[in-house]
This record gives C-alpha cells, sequence and structure tokens, in this order.
C-alpha cells in the first residue's frame, strides 16, 4: 500500500507544491470518472453546514464598575437568558455567563441564542438585564468591545449521518426539523446534511479527525475536543470549540424553526491522505450515502430511505426572486417563514437578501404566485406499496456555506496560514 507522512505532506505545502483539493473538487472528478490517483492528492478540505442544536458560547463580560452588586442571580442578552457563573465575580462588576445557541428570548419568541451571537460579533450594541442575587434589577448596553474573551463550544457537530423527515398523519406537527409546521399527508419534505463533502463521511472511521484535530468553526481555527455528545460508531458526531471573536458571520446565524429559533454553524476540517485506504474513504459520492426517512412525529419511526445524491445533485443552491410575478399579498408568507429574515418587503420595498439566505427551499415552497423560482426537488419513495413524489420544502443543510468553508481551508493550507 502507498503512503506518505504527514512531514512529507507539509514539506510540500511549505515549498508550494502540495496537491490541495477541495472536497466538492474531489467529486466532481470522481462523477465524472477522473479520479486521481495517489501520487496526485494530498490534502483534501472536506466541511458541512447546518443547523447544530448542541452550540453554546462562553462569555466573560464587563459590564458594570465595580462594587454595584455582589453577585449576578440571573442574566438577559437581548432578551436571550444565560446561565451566570461558575465564577461569581463578587463585586468586580463582570459576569461569566454561558448562553445556548437555543435559548429562546422572552421578549421576541421568534429571536435566540443564534441570532445573539452574530449580532455580537457583527458588533452590534446589544440590551443588557442583570439580577442580582439579592433581587436588583440592572441594566446596560455592551457591544464586542466589552467582551474580552468568548469562546464557542459545540457539544455535538457534524454528524456523519442524519434522518430525513416527512409527516404521514391527517395533522400539521411542529418540529425543529421544519421551517413551519409539517403539513400532513406526505405534502413536504425535509433534511439535513451536506452529503459527500461532510467530513465524517469522507473519514467514517475516525482515522485522521480525531481529539485535537485543528478545525475550522465558523471560519475561526479550533480543536476538536472529542467525540461529541450522542456519538455512536454508527452515527458519529464531534465535540469542537473556537475563539468567536474571530469568526465571520457569514457561516453562522439564527435559524428559526416551528419550535423557535435555532442555530446554524458551518464547520471544516482538512483529510491529508496519508495512504491510499485514507484515498479509498474519500472516494464516497452522494449516491453512496444512504439518507433514512422517518415520520417527523419520531426518528424512531423510520418509513423509507434515498439517497443524497437525490436531495443535492443537479438542484439549485439558491433562490431567484422575480420581483414582477409577486402579487403584493397582504400577508406574505415567505417574509414571515423565512428562517434567517432574508426576504423584506418593508413599504413596497422588496429586497431578497442574498448574504443572509440560507438556500433552505421555504420561500419557493411558500409563495402563492411563483415569484421565488428554485428547483429543490422532489423524492421518490414507496410506503406500504403506495408511491409518493414529495417536494423538498426545507434544508436545515447549506451546501453553498460549506463549500465556501473547505474553500477558505484549502486556500489557508496553500498560503500557509493553516498547518495541517
Amino acid at each position: 500500500m502507498k503512503s506518505r507522512t504527514l512531514d512529507e505532506i507539509n514539506d510540500k505545502i511549505e515549498n508550494r507544491t502540495a496537491n490541495v483539493f477541495t472536497a466538492q473538487e474531489l467529486k466532481d472528478l470522481i462523477r465524472n470518472e477522473n479520479a486521481p490517483k495517489f501520487e496526485d492528492v494530498d490534502v483534501v478540505t472536506t466541511g458541512t453546514c447546518g443547523i447544530m442544536s448542541g452550540t453554546a458560547a462562553i462569555f466573560h463580560l464587563d459590564i458594570f464598575e465595580p462594587g454595584i452588586f455582589k453577585r449576578a442571580k440571573n442574566i438577559y442578552l437581548n432578551g436571550v437568558p444565560g446561565f451566570t457563573g461558575p465564577c461569581p465575580n463578587e463585586w468586580l462588576g463582570s459576569i461569566d455567563t454561558i448562553v445556548y445557541g437555543t435559548s429562546h428570548s422572552k421578549i421576541d419568541p421568534d429571536y435566540g441564542g443564534g441570532f445573539l451571537f452574530k449580532d455580537i460579533i457583527e458588533g452590534n450594541e446589544i440590551d443588557i438585564e442583570v439580577e442580582s442575587n439579592d433581587g436588583k434589577k440592572f441594566f446596560s448596553n455592551i457591544t464586542i468591545e466589552n467582551i474580552p474573551r468568548a469562546e464557542m463550544i459545540g457539544t455535538r457537530m457534524a454528524f456523519k449521518n442524519y434522518t430525513a423527515f416527512i409527516n404521514p398523519s391527517n395533522n400539521q406537527v411542529s418540529s425543529i426539523f421544519n421551517a413551519i409546521p409539517m403539513e400532513g399527508n406526505f405534502k413536504s419534505f425535509s433534511f439535513s446534511g451536506c452529503g459527500d463533502i461532510n467530513p465524517l463521511q469522507n473519514d467514517p472511521n475516525m482515522n485522521i479527525i480525531k481529539k485535537g484535530s485543528k478545525v475550522l468553526l465558523n471560519g475561526s481555527e479550533g480543536l476538536v475536543l472529542g467525540n461529541g455528545t450522542r456519538s455512536s460508531i454508527n452515527k458519529p458526531n464531534l465535540m469542537l470549540s473556537a475563539d468567536m471573536c474571530q469568526m465571520s458571520t457569514d457561516y453562522f446565524g439564527g435559524f428559526k424553526t416551528a419550535e423557535g429559533p435555532e442555530i446554524f454553524d458551518s464547520v471544516a476540517l482538512s483529510i491529508p491522505v496519508l495512504n491510499e485506504n485514507i484515498l479509498n474513504n474519500l472516494m464516497v459520492i452522494n449516491k453512496d450515502i444512504n439518507l433514512p426517512i422517518a415520520d417527523i412525529q419520531g426518528r424512531h419511526l423510520p418509513l423509507s430511505e434515498t439517497n443524497y445524491s437525490n436531495v443535492w445533485d443537479g438542484y439549485d443552491e439558491r433562490p431567484q426572486f422575480n420581483e414582477n410575478k409577486c402579487v403584493n399579498c397582504n400577508d406574505c408568507l415567505v417574509e414571515e417563514r423565512c428562517p434567517t429574515f432574508a426576504y423584506s418587503n418593508e413599504k413596497g420595498n422588496k429586497k431578497l437578501d442574498t448574504e443572509k439566505c440560507f438556500g433552505c427551499g421555504m420561500c419557493s415552497y411558500s409563495c402563492i404566485s411563483g415569484a421565488f423560482e428554485m428547483n429543490t426537488g422532489l423524492v421518490s419513495i414507496r410506503i406500504d406499496e403506495n408511491d409518493y413524489d414529495i417536494p423538498i420544502a426545507c434544508r436545515q443543510s447549506d451546501i453553498r456555506r460549506a463549500k465556501s468553508l473547505t474553500n477558505k481551508l484549502k486556500k489557508m493550507i496553500e498560503n500557509r496560514e493553516f498547518k495541517i
């Protein structure tokens, strides 16, 4: 079996002679029956982007002058609750707090931790409410300048395997796995996962990706802390950490679901091709990756399966907005349902913010006039001897952001800014 050492790969990177591919570049070659040989590929950058509910942030906040209160009991940032401590910081006026990416604001039910984290890193002013241990309340405003330390922890990220969902019942079902309550009678389909560019799909036995591996988490260099919670041999995931202050808001943010706001993140990892077995694992493509389909009322209720080629290959990554087709509904379903607030219609000023857009497909599914054009595909399945063609209404992963981060990592490696 042909092999090479990590030092040999790093020497080639240093000399700018390494062959570095993004996962998408490699998969395109494979699909075109032009797969590279071992000698032709040194490193492959892999990535994923999607809702990652296990995300939390640890902040140290410099808020008040010392001596105002002894210690904080409760804290809210733009109405989003945080957990104070564990350090009491007695009489210092500063607070350590942990905020979940899935926590919901007590002020705005559509606003939560994911939206808050993005606002903080963008430098927006954040409203602070603190309740001290003696019941007094204090109010202030801060920006990122008042946060000398901010670390993101992902307790379970970048799952290798995901489940898609449909609703076979007669009633709508509210779930975090769809942007709106999912209509019944097999009317829509939601799924997660970036298929063959996903890191753990390309290193299924975690021979390369392991505790201590370097990672780009939302554009910030961080570390794999180990296996994530609920990780198993068949369904592995990762626990990750990185400095939030170095993150780019292009890669993370809030995402509204039928059960309230969630958070999406982007992850990229490099895979050095040390031997032919590693290269063979990298040869997986979407049609080889099964995607189980379950009843949205329970992931334990599998109904059928498809593969990632049927949900990604050849379909649109972003919608096109044709304003001429808009019929000016009194209550615009697209504006109401868009999970990332990418579409707005204020006083007739209609705008699709392509930077906020997640490519979920909810706009094209919801618009009654067809003003949003996006081919997200149909999934054909057979259940109990009945055939169904179900439109994909909600993607909870963003393949475009995942590709962007893998490309960023490739450039960092080539420019010797990220050491393998």
